[in-house]
């Protein structure tokens, strides 16, 4: 007599991060992590900092300042942004260049969002890399002339082609940023089931369009709000200190 076995079904959508599926979990489980801290912790902090240049070229130039002003900045800017962004980056290629879509695991919508995520990847990649370059090792060195800040912004950004790149780029890493939020809390069985990931899907939705509108804002502030910004807005501290020449003596 036949004996009638009861098949396991085959689990669809995201799953979470377990140990042993191989010797990548590791690193696998710290790059989901270091998308969120620091890099997502950044990033939040960076459209909320540049958000500054819709008051004006001064208050964007004292934002710079007091970022550059931080005991032990450029520790922190090692340790805590450029060497997990690189970490998270190459690692991010890695995994893009290992997966594949598969619509027997993914269905349609999860298929579309798995790509994307990667697309979007590349593209934050090769924004961040020349944005880092252009902004922070070319040119006028902003932590020296925080006043030039805004008027090396809209310099960059008065080429078309620029301008255009930095729309898509800020559409592409808010968009990775905001999914990736989703894709954290499901790999780490934060939010399990269905019903739970739809629901946070919303709140994620929500983080990205309020970071990116945030961001555009910041590229409109520069280019057409403030046009013909000064070449410093805050020579004074910008220029090496002197001494001041002692007073003449009365004749």
């Amino acid at each position: 007599m036949a004996v009638a076995t009861e098949s396991t079904p085959k689990l669809r959508g995201v799953q979470p991060l377990r140990a042993g599926e191989g010797h990548s979990f590791m690193w696998r489980k710290l790059h989901s992590l270091s998308g969120i801290i620091p890099i997502g912790a950044f990033l939040i902090e960076h459209i909320v900092s540049n958000f500054e240049t819709w008051n004006g070229p001064l208050a964007y130039a004292k934002q710079v300042l007091f970022l550059n002003s931080l005991p032990l900045v450029r520790v922190l800017e090692w340790a805590f942004i450029f060497i997990p962004l690189a970490f998270h980056a190459l690692y991010g290629v890695v995994i893009a260049l290992r997966g594949r879509s598969n619509v027997n695991v993914y269905p349609w919508a999860g298929n579309f969002m798995y790509l994307m995520q990667r697309v979007t990847g590349m593209i934050a990649l090769a924004y961040i890399a020349y944005h880092v370059w252009s902004q922070r090792f070319h040119g006028v060195s902003l932590p020296e002339h925080p006043g030039a800040a805004f008027h090396k912004v809209q310099a960059e950004l008065s080429h078309p082609l620029i301008l255009i790149i930095y729309i898509v780029a800020m559409i592409a890493t808010t968009w990775h940023f905001a999914y990736g939020i989703w894709l954290f809390a499901a790999k780490w069985g934060i939010t399990p089931g269905n019903d739970a990931r739809r629901k946070f899907g919303y709140v994620c939705a929500t983080i990205g369009v309020l970071l990116c509108a945030m961001g555009l804002a910041s590229i409109y502030a520069v280019v057409y709000k403030y046009p013909n910004a000064p070449d410093d807005v805050m020579p004074a501290v910008s220029a090496p200190a002197t001494t001041p020449a002692a007073p003449a003596l009365p004749q």
